[in-house]
């Protein structure tokens, strides 16, 4: 009773001293604290827009850090640039009854570069608090005040910051001084936060209460996908000394078109002699577009340029035809000039770029949701898309990049959101055949060939370009199912036309199979076998989302030693699914004493209602367990 009662009170006293700011840990709710590693216990953002060309944004944060994990949701850092001034930051410490324990000023702040190698040149900085935390939880209070003359990117609002991170009071509040200023916000996920919206002549405020945590699941949609948020763009804006009015994709096109690609497409004399001659004898357009595309390729490397107006702007076509490199948006700019110089129409597209695929918003124009310059070209009624950037895709073949997403065409006759190409389920196909021989000792040896297609092509192309130890590890760590592997011998080729990658290998493996007495067990999936298995989840409560669907067929000849015979095998089984559909089968040729074995896996992707996870993991186990399945062969007695 005695230490119940000093807790209560050393609790009330630390209370007492930390009354006006309350970030004592222990006065979290249990709501907030379920599933969260870290607490958001104020969020509040405050834009002023001074004038189509000032900006001014206020951000007050605080955070109690529950555990280890919760560390990277602390957030003390913000970024700057030449046109993006951090006036002042500032950092406190409480401990777990929130007493304040350290306090860092902007000048204790390390200032490191924002961007990683492989960038040319940036001005994007960042400045960001080391605080290593002696004990938690422990609370962070962070201040700063930034100012730009930039106001055609205004920040997005995320009401939580990730998963496991739960906020317990989060504001947004734009203040604007005449209504020509006034923001255009679009919503989104926010339905079920209760969120108080409330707006004067002059300002909009927008404010949520007790968010409880999100628990990331397996396979569930990335959390940008479902995390409520606000996004803002002004119709009228100013980016580096430019002025702009966009109330739409075809406005925005039209600024791009006249004020970031205006002469931007002049080329030296000696390289349209060039171009030309590289195409004099071809006639048809989209042929030229690939001799172009390749030329290109051979002859240029990419580089980022991150500075100013070069955030947006591309370096001339001449500055890249001398350098002979330059970032997505000068190396497109340079094709599509190269392009034009030979008689082909291309468009600059630009695009959310990323394994995720990512659409503009229909309704929302605003340039800062692209990340990334891709060129289209009409031919024939479609448009047929490259990525200027890669020294290795194939024309007119995007890959999981920029693929299956909504993107902006500039056009000089009017701009529009249109789809890149999809790569869906079947399209992504790989087929794999082998013909091995399995020894009394429980050795293989043989060859594989390995053809792909679609995004599988995407994920094997790389290979040609490296070196034999890393080709090596790539099957070392691709069948690692195959104790003892070694790579004799391999082969690629890159049918670049048919978008076609095949790989031939000679490969042996010691004691792959296992050895029983007179018996010897082993697996007849040598080459493809799928193990994975969902995590087991009770209560899903997010969708599950099977991003990229794939197909894998598989044909292996298993070469028996002699004066063994079968004793058990898997029997044939077909699995059918509203996932997809599986199938294998073993059959046992006496002419030459071996087993042919086929399997067919296919999974669709799709986006499914949480109560269907416990179905999909049951059709992800069989298929593991089928995958597993031994054949056991027995030595004949004499």
């Amino acid at each position: 009773m005695f230490k119940t009662i000093c807790c209560i009170l050393l609790i009330c006293c630390a209370s007492l001293s930390s009354q006006e700011l309350n970030y004592n840990a222990l006065t979290i709710s249990p709501d907030l604290r379920e599933n969260a590693n870290a607490v958001v216990r104020l969020d509040e953002m405050t834009v002023d827009l001074l004038a189509v060309d000032e900006m001014r944004i206020r951000l007050k944060r605080v955070v109690t850090v529950l555990n280890k994990s919760g560390n990277r949701h602390a957030g003390a850092r913000v970024g700057y640039n030449n046109s993006f001034k951090v006036r002042n930051a500032e950092a406190l410490i409480y401990d777990a009854f929130g007493n304040a324990t350290n306090k860092f000023r902007m000048k204790e702040f390390q200032d490191v570069s924002a961007v990683e190698g492989g960038t040319l040149y940036s001005d994007s900085r960042v400045l960001v608090l080391d605080y290593t935390p002696v004990q938690y939880p422990y609370t962070l209070e962070f201040t700063y005040e930034v100012s730009t003359s930039n106001t055609a990117n205004i920040p997005s609002w995320y009401f939580l910051d990730g998963f496991h991170v739960s906020t317990e009071k989060s504001l947004f509040q734009i203040n604007y001084k005449e209504p020509a200023l006034q923001p255009v916000i679009l919503e989104k996920n926010t339905g079920h936060l209760g969120l108080m919206t409330s707006a004067t002549a002059n300002s909009m405020r927008f404010e949520a209460l007790n968010i409880r945590a999100i628990k990331d699941e397996s396979q569930s949609p990335s959390f940008r996908t479902i995390v409520p948020h606000l996004m803002v763009r002004l119709s009228n804006f100013e980016y580096e000394g430019h002025r702009a009015f966009a109330e739409n994709w075809k406005d925005i096109g039209s600024w791009v078109q006249t004020t970031l690609l205006k002469d931007r497409n002049v080329l030296p004399e000696a390289t349209l002699l060039k171009a030309r001659s590289l195409v004099a004898q071809v006639t048809d357009t989209l042929e030229k577009a690939r001799i172009i595309y390749k030329y290109v390729q051979d002859n240029t490397r990419y580089i980022s340029v991150q500075v100013g107006i070069g955030g947006l702007q591309p370096i001339t076509a001449s500055d890249v035809d001398r350098l002979k490199y330059g970032d997505c948006k000068g190396l497109s700019n340079y094709t599509m000039a190269l392009l034009e110089s030979v008689g082909v129409t291309a468009y600059y597209s630009i695009v959310q770029a990323g394994s995720e695929k990512v659409d503009f918003e229909e309704e929302f124009a605003d340039l800062a949701q692209g990340n990334h310059i891709i060129l289209a070209i009409p031919y024939g009624g479609v448009y047929h898309w490259i990525d200027c950037t890669s020294s290795v895709l194939p024309f007119g073949f995007v890959g999981d990049f920029t693929d299956d997403r909504k993107v902006l065409v500039v056009k000089p006759e009017g701009s529009q959101l249109l789809r890149t190409p999809a790569y869906v389920d079947k399209d992504n196909h790989q087929k794999t055949t082998a013909d091995y021989t399995l020894n009394e000792k429980g050795g293989i040896e043989g060859a594989i060939d390995i053809v792909t297609s679609g995004i599988q092509y995407d994920q094997r192309l790389y290979l040609e370009k490296n070196t034999p130890e890393e080709v090596d590890m790539h099957y070392k760590n691709y069948w690692e199912n195959i104790n003892n592997l070694q790579l004799d011998s391999y082969r690629f080729e890159n049918k670049k036309e048919d978008i076609r990658f095949n790989e031939s290998l000679r490969v042996h493996a010691d004691h792959y199979a296992s050895i029983s007495g007179n018996r010897i067990l082993f697996v007849p999936n040598s080459f493809n076998k799928n193990t994975f298995i969902p995590t087991r989840q009770r209560s899903r409560v997010l969708p599950l989302y099977i991003n990229r669907g794939f197909w894998d067929e598989d044909e292996f000849t298993i070469r028996l030693p002699g004066g063994y015979e079968i004793e058990a095998m898997p029997t044939e089984k077909v699995i059918t699914s509203e996932f997809g559909q599986y199938s294998m089968g073993i059959t046992y040729n006496d002419a030459d004493h071996s087993l042919q074995f086929r399997r067919s896996f296919f999974l669709k992707e799709g986006t499914y209602g949480s109560d269907r996870y416990d179905a999909y993991r049951d059709f992800r186990k069989e298929v593991a367990g089928m995958d597993g399945a031994q054949v056991v062969i027995v030595k004949q007695v004499q």
